[in-house]
């Protein structure tokens, strides 16, 4: 699965893969289950090989704010754009059961050093990273709650049908409300 994976990012040879596949960990997380807090150390980089699961933070009412979905077979945000000094900057949690493959950052920062095709997926998955944080940004900033919706159903297929509403909702920056009544509009046509 991880070949996969990197494979649909960049393709590297099985040597490579090998490196890799020789410092992984799994892991298995219930639904609900937060894997990486806010102002915590986290030393690792992640894979989601099965499952979706979400960052967020939360605004100063306490509430949930997400701000990016991983699905499976994906990666998690890269360790250099989620961490200060080896500190999360967000929260991860579960919206399914998930299983992940994770790597310690350190191991696979010398990967990179050592291993020009690792360094190539390692720059693609940032450069990736940085495309759909812009996207969402401009999204945000430029389109309607309803232009947002349909460009949330067309990046995330199906999601729709399998986490809760409300995580949607503060992904498209709109009320659970608002999101109900555009689901009603889009539906009747």
């Amino acid at each position: 699965m991880i070949k996969e994976i990197i494979h649909s990012i960049f393709p590297v040879s099985d040597t490579s893969i090998q490196e890799l596949e020789k410092n992984i960990e799994y892991r298995y997380l219930s639904k609900s289950e937060v894997f990486i807090q806010v102002n915590k150390r986290n030393d690792m980089e992640y894979f989601v090989l099965e499952g979706v699961c979400k960052s967020y933070l939360y605004n100063p009412e306490g509430e949930e704010i997400t701000i990016s979905f991983f699905k499976d077979k994906s990666v998690l945000s890269p360790f250099t754009t989620r961490t200060s000094q080896g500190f999360s900057n967000m929260n991860f949690k579960a919206l399914t059961n998930i299983r992940l493959a994770c790597i310690n950052a350190n191991v696979f920062e010398q990967l990179m050093i050592s291993n020009l095709e690792i360094r190539h997926f390692a720059n693609e998955v940032l450069r990736i990273e940085l495309m759909k944080k812009v996207e969402k940004e401009i999204g945000l900033a430029s389109l309607t709650a309803k232009e947002r919706l349909i460009r949330f159903r067309i990046q995330y297929t199906l999601l729709e049908n399998i986490i809760p509403h409300t995580d949607i909702a503060t992904y498209l920056g709109i009320t659970n409300i608002s999101l109900s009544r555009l689901r009603k509009e889009l539906l009747q046509g």
